[in-house]
């Protein structure tokens, strides 16, 4: 499919997948600091935390609060038209989303079963029995809505995920009404041909605009992985500032791919379609490290910053 300039979204997950598997928890005021520098920068659509409980997820502790605080910030940052996004797990969750100003909420289902048990605790099918109900209700509330479907090719767990899982997923989960999909490379191990054959195989049935990559960089493909959702059509692709994350769940797995990293390449390539300065994203990302007490991973920060 022909790229057009300034046709390519960002959707920046630092502020919540990258902050919660970090040993070092930030202060609430660190993290809405981190969230108002991403916003400054021109980052538009930022997920900012999780309602889980605090216990579970200490990094990511007090998403009610932060909301609040960003609230208050809103008319200082309206230039910006910021769009604040929450990670949701359950009905308790939504119930308490629902209570905040967060303008997007994100569910989650993996294409595995025994991921979605060591992540959520519960069985696929009863994430999707719930994630029925649960959508209807956030779109009802005028909420964006997003679902992530993890382990899209391999899971640390079972080993590699036919693409016809990933498929029977997606369709059911459009028919409970959910308009964006964020594909994930859980752990790193989808190469540009697995994602070619997955996309293809979903793209017989449904439009590249329903589906968003969300690309872990444990083997270094995950700009190869963008590049490749580009060429069939995909146009939104999820990032962590400075390459933060991996995930707690999937033995192994690096960070996410770093927004520094996919902001010099499509920024090089004029398809871009925000307005966001890769200087103020790696001075971000400096300013982080010292907070979190470790370098991180990101390509073009260490380029920039050696």
């Amino acid at each position: 499919m022909k790229l057009r300039a300034h046709s390519v979204s960002l959707f920046e997950v630092g502020p919540r997948d990258g902050l919660q598997s970090q040993t070092r928890v930030l202060s609430l005021d660190d993290r809405e600091e981190l969230i108002v520098r991403l916003i400054k920068s021109g980052v538009k659509h930022v997920e900012v935390g999780s309602f889980v409980r605090d216990d579970r997820v200490p990094q990511l502790a007090g998403t009610q609060e932060l909301l609040s605080r960003l609230e208050k910030r809103r008319k200082s940052l309206k230039k910006y038209a910021p769009k604040f996004w929450a990670f949701v797990p359950n009905m308790r969750g939504l119930e308490n989303a629902l209570a905040t100003t967060v303008d997007g909420v994100a569910f989650f289902v993996a294409a595995s079963d025994t991921f979605c048990r060591k992540n959520v605790n519960r069985k696929q099918d009863e994430i999707i029995a719930e994630l029925e109900l649960l959508i209807p209700i956030a779109r009802k509330a005028k909420m964006d809505v997003r679902v992530y479907l993890s382990t899209i090719t391999h899971c640390p767990y079972e080993g590699a995920v036919a693409p016809q899982k990933v498929l029977n997923l997606v369709n059911k989960l459009v028919s409970f009404g959910v308009k964006e999909i964020a594909l994930g490379d859980t752990t790193g191990h989808a190469t540009p041909f697995q994602i070619d054959k997955l996309l293809k195989s979903l793209l017989k049935k449904h439009k590249p605009t329903l589906f968003a990559m969300h690309l872990h960089d444990t083997r270094a493909l995950a700009l190869a992985n963008v590049s490749a959702a580009l060429n069939l059509g995909v146009r939104r692709f999820d990032s962590s500032v400075g390459g933060l994350g991996g995930c707690p769940y999937a033995p192994g797995a690096a960070g996410n791919l770093a927004t520094e990293d996919l902001l010099y390449m499509l920024q090089a390539e004029n398809l871009l379609k925000e307005k966001i300065s890769l200087a103020e994203v790696v001075a971000t990302s400096k300013w982080l490290e010292p907070k979190l007490g470790a370098a991180l991973p990101s390509k073009v920060l260490k380029t920039l910053h050696p």
